[in-house]
């Protein structure tokens, strides 16, 4: 094989040419003055389209969701989210180290959704014996189902319900615009009864760094001192702001190019002897195989492969996970459906 063929994640992704020039191009200033107009410009253009009154600037999206967590939530507050959430999962208990909150893991169906009465269940009701509810996190797309899709009408329910109980919403987003894309649906409409986003810019909207946090005005002014607090007062950031504008207005015009890589991926493991993938799941751009029938573990797999090549991450003890990207092309997965099919006949 003549390259690498990089499938573990859309985090992989280096920035395009444009978004390197714009970068070398950048007006910058002191952004914990609010002087930085790039960084100002994009804030307001994530606000913009996510439908919000104001946006934050942060480095990562574990920085956007434990910042969203800590501004909505008091210390020994209970935070509602999906167990197999990216917050749980991966953020290594931010929300309990720094703010002080537990987590009240609810689980999801195989395509990441939870039903009213788990919601409704789970919010606490008032007894001096319990912690008060704070908040619900949603994921969407979700990361460790495959990246599927919660569609506006089942997003809307949730808030309703949480909101009756004067519960806010906060909303992993970081592949927010994958699922707006498989939905065919404006982002805006998808977070509208949302009261905080978290978007990634560096994941396959090919930007090299950061997230932006939108919400309300005065939430985000909170969240800007909680940003602060975590070490998060960038200085002259524009120059990386000015690559997470191209990201915003010209990189989420074509994701649905590695949606469709994602099926034919997909559709091409289902061939491969010892390999089970549920279509169902594959609606973004995130394919999860399962190994077993194959006799090998993920990570057997995963070596085997990097060995051809072709890189991939292990998600448990027997299921693999790919996710196509803006730097893989159609070409490039045909030729790691070769070589995985490969391995799997012994060659």
């Amino acid at each position: 094989m003549s390259k690498i063929i990089d499938l573990r994640s859309d985090t992989v992704t280096k920035p395009t040419a444009a978004m390197r020039e714009a970068m070398y191009k950048a007006e910058v200033g002191d952004d914990v003055y609010g002087e930085d107009p790039t960084v100002n410009k994009l804030e307001e253009t994530a606000a913009e389209i996510m439908g919000k009154e104001a946006g934050l600037f942060v480095t990562s999206g574990t920085m956007g969701n434990l910042i969203g967590v800590i501004t909505h939530c008091s210390r020994g507050q209970e935070v509602i989210m999906g167990a197999e959430s990216h917050i749980f999962y991966y953020e290594v208990g931010g929300g309990a180290i720094v703010g002080g909150v537990m987590y009240h893991t609810v689980a999801e169906d195989r395509l990441g959704k939870f039903t009213l009465e788990q919601i409704e269940h789970a919010i606490r009701g008032k007894n001096i014996h319990y912690p008060v509810t704070g908040l619900v996190c949603l994921e969407n797309s979700h990361n460790r189902k495959g990246g599927t899709a919660m569609s506006i009408e089942a997003t809307k329910e949730i808030c309703d319900t949480a909101h009756a109980h004067d519960v806010p919403v906060h909303l992993d987003g970081a592949r927010v615009f994958n699922a707006a894309t498989y939905l065919g649906k404006d982002v805006r409409e998808l977070v509208a009864e949302i009261d905080s986003v978290q978007l990634c810019l560096s994941k396959g909207l090919g930007a090299p760094v950061g997230s932006v946090l939108v919400g309300k005005r005065e939430f985000i002014e909170r969240a800007r001192k909680n940003r602060k607090m975590l070490g998060g007062g960038m200085r002259q950031s524009g120059v990386l702001a000015a690559a997470g504008l191209i990201s915003l207005t010209e990189m989420t015009k074509r994701l649905a190019e590695d949606h469709y890589n994602a099926h034919l991926l997909a559709k091409g493991l289902q061939q491969v002897k010892g390999l089970e993938v549920d279509l169902e799941t594959v609606q973004t751009n995130i394919v999860m195989a399962d190994t077993t029938g194959s006799g090998r573990t993920a990570d057997e797999w995963v070596a085997s492969l990097k060995q051809k090549g072709v890189l991939i991450n292990s998600m448990g003890a027997y299921t693999i996970r790919f996710v196509t990207h803006y730097e893989v092309d159609r070409s490039g997965i045909e030729e790691a459906l070769t070589t995985i099919s490969g391995i799997s006949s012994g060659n």
